[in-house]
């Protein structure tokens, strides 16, 4: 693996305002980061596009999964609070981050981003375009679409008329491809014209990259499925048809459309714990690729290994920097 050491950092470099902690789902991200809150006075905020949503616990890894305590003692923002018939985007995130990590400085602590939606990293730290707003009779529409023709139809509508976008967008991405068709209907311009507009923020961060061996973090990431698929089926069954249909953004989680596919009878258990595991790992390829080149500003490659030696190498980054 090839590493970055802190002493690249030149004695002119500015401090960053903030850190993120980054890296593919199961990678150890909220445990690496809790820690770094411990140690150097922080406060987490949540940079992942599942965990906003709340009665979605058994396949989003919330930290107050592992104990309400986590949030008595480090500040955990932006978790468990949205309903999971919201829509919510990489903007929106960008709007109520950028005033959390002034909060967290104002109160002389570290502000520590902590996820793997790079969108959402991409938005805080470079800016967003000005996208039109949202429309909620054109997204309620398309939704409507979506579940009377299915998913991969309107992945196809969007490669009509904007096949960029198209081939950045998963079609299994529902909320991104809605969002994309909805900006097309309302300005006639294709989303992927915004994307060129966007601009550089010129605030400083500090990036640590979580790095597994490539079949490692695959075995690890089946194992994860593993435990976490009894749980999302008997979530699933409470929520779904009683409070939701299963056609929600919240729901699009990874797992979840396979287990409201098993509860309507349209495929077994087994086939969806093998789509769920598939999914999986397309995804984590997909951000590690994404980590690998989006990211702006100074990055740091952190071993993947369990969360105490990744502390001890992530701390030590940290200590060199703040004595530049």
């Amino acid at each position: 693996m090839e590493r970055i050491h802190a002493k690249i950092l030149s004695p002119d470099s500015k401090p960053a305002h903030w850190v993120a902690v980054v890296g593919p789902t199961g990678s150890g991200k909220t445990d690496l980061a809790i820690l770094l809150a411990r140690e150097f006075n922080g406060e987490i905020v949540s940079a992942d596009s599942r965990q906003i949503y709340k009665f979605l616990n058994a396949g989003t890894a919330k930290p107050l999964l592992d104990g309400q305590a986590r949030f008595d003692e480090i500040p955990y923002h932006l978790v468990d609070f949205l309903d999971p018939k919201n829509f919510f985007d990489a903007g929106t995130f960008a709007t109520l981050a950028k005033p959390l990590l002034s909060e967290i400085r104002d109160r002389k602590r570290l502000p520590i981003i902590a996820g793997g939606t790079g969108l959402y990293l991409k938005a805080l730290s470079q800016g967003l375009s000005s996208l039109p707003k949202a429309d909620d009779s054109i997204r309620a529409e398309l939704l409507k679409t979506s579940e009377e023709k299915g998913r991969l139809f309107l992945h196809q509508e969007l490669e009509k008329i904007d096949p960029i976008a198209a081939n950045k967008i998963p079609a299994n991405n529902i909320q991104r491809v809605i969002r994309a068709l909805e900006v097309y209907k309302i300005s006639g311009r294709p989303i992927s014209d915004f994307w060129k507009q966007e601009k550089i923020n010129s605030e400083e961060f500090l990036t640590l990259r979580i790095e597994w061996p490539v079949e490692v973090l695959k075995q690890r990431l089946k194992e994860r499925c593993l435990r976490m698929w009894p749980q999302i089926l008997q979530e699933t069954a409470r929520l779904v048809p009683k409070t939701y249909s299963g056609e929600e953004p919240g729901f699009q989680s990874l797992g979840y459309p396979q287990a409201v596919q098993c509860l309507q009878g349209k495929i077994l258990p087994e086939k969806g714990l093998s789509e769920f595991i598939k999914e999986t790992l397309a995804y984590a390829k997909r951000q590690r690729t994404w980590f690998k080149h989006q990211i702006k500003g100074p990055v740091f490659d952190i071993a993947g290994q369990e969360a105490a030696l990744m502390f001890a190498e992530a701390a030590s980054i940290l200590r060199q920097w703040e004595t530049l």
